[in-house]
């Protein structure tokens, strides 16, 4: 107990590393050139706009890195050796900047659909979901930087990982398709990151602990625990077993991109085809076309699908690296729930057809 309190004691020097980083991609994010995207327009009739160049972020951050590990200035296992410390950090740093938040929105007077402070008088619930919907640092949309930190973060973890396993001359198979699978998944978000737009967490959803902690602690370091279990365990994997592992990775991706980038191009513009057909919509609102004719989260099914991805490498001598997709399972019926009531408090008898239509909330035929 003593020895893995005094790993998760925060040290300077993952403190250095944190900041380095939020300082990056601060610097990165206001000055490299990008796809100025319009967000969707907020009750007030104002709208944000997002600057998508996390893609060339990410790849001159990784190739700084790289010429940092070349010239012997970066260790490029200073993340894996120092994963609990930077852990704690991060949870830390969380837990202030919500409480910043919390007590700069509690302050505010703007009354725009961003900035205007949603106080419940519930301190736990203010805190937790947050009281304003897109709070601003130095012109920079938090909200949308710590989501992009998490995922890049996320895949920092995992390279750090690997060249820990290269260097103790252990790379195996299963570590490879891990990498692999995340990697691809990784890079198509900052791709498309412009979709990252019009989710209902970016568009809906308060910046509060939830989302903060969520962000920049749970994406990078549970979304990992695949790889960190791999460092430590050696799994040996059949032919048919990659194969299959391939096939349930391209499903999760084709039903995860496919549903997104419909869902984003209709509300982008409702008449463009799906399918090669007029899309069928409900109420002149919901779309019914596409993924979105099967089930009414087609989108979660492929995220559960990924998820299944990333642990299959691993095998199933334990349950630990099948920590995230059961996690993913459960908070996603749960989000499902939620959405299903908010929508059907907004749209009423369409939300109503819809579901008439449309009679699978995630699984066609099961659920």
């Amino acid at each position: 107990m003593y020895s893995l309190l005094y790993a998760l004691a925060p040290s300077w020097t993952s403190a250095a590393i944190l900041l380095t980083f939020f300082v990056y991609l601060a610097i990165a994010g206001s000055i490299l050139p990008g796809k100025v995207v319009p967000g969707v327009i907020l009750s007030d009739g104002t709208r944000l706009h997002y600057r998508c160049n996390g893609l060339l972020s990410l790849l001159l951050l990784v190739g700084l890195l790289g010429v940092g590990v070349w010239m012997n200035y970066v260790s490029p296992t200073a993340i894996s050796d120092r994963g609990l410390e930077l852990l704690s950090a991060t949870f830390i740093f969380s837990f202030l900047v919500t409480m910043l938040l919390y007590t700069a929105g509690c302050k505010s007077r703007n009354l725009g659909s961003s900035l205007k402070p949603h106080v419940t008088g519930n301190l736990i619930y203010d805190w937790w979901f947050g009281i304003q919907l897109n709070p601003q640092f130095m012109g920079i949309d938090i909200k949308f930087f710590f989501v992009r930190a998490g995922m890049l973060g996320w895949l920092l973890i995992n390279l750090s990982i690997l060249a820990k396993r290269i260097q103790d001359a252990n790379l195996s198979q299963s570590m490879i398709l891990y990498q692999l699978f995340c990697v691809l998944y990784i890079l198509d978000y900052f791709f498309y990151e412009e979709y990252m737009t019009s989710t209902w967490d970016i568009i809906a959803e308060r910046l509060g602990f939830m989302l903060v902690f969520g962000d920049l602690v749970w994406i990078p370091f549970t979304f990992s625990i695949q790889g960190w279990w791999l460092l430590r365990n050696q799994v040996d994997l059949t032919t048919a077993a990659i194969v299959a592992n391939c096939f349930v990775f391209l499903m999760g991706y084709q039903v995860f991109r496919g549903a997104n980038k419909q869902k984003h191009v209709f509300k982008k513009n409702p008449k463009a085809l799906i399918w090669g057909k007029p899309p069928r919509v409900i109420g002149g609102k919901l779309l019914a076309s596409g993924y979105w004719g099967i089930a009414r989260h087609c989108n979660y099914l492929g995220d559960l699908l990924l998820a299944l991805s990333f642990s299959l490498p691993c095998g199933i001598s334990s349950p630990v690296p099948y920590f995230y997709p059961t996690y993913l399972l459960i908070l996603l019926v749960w989000r499902e729930r939620r959405d299903e009531a908010r929508c059907a408090a907004k749209y009423k008898e369409v939300w109503t057809e819809y579901c008439r239509l449309v009679p699978w909330r995630i699984l066609p035929y099961i659920y």
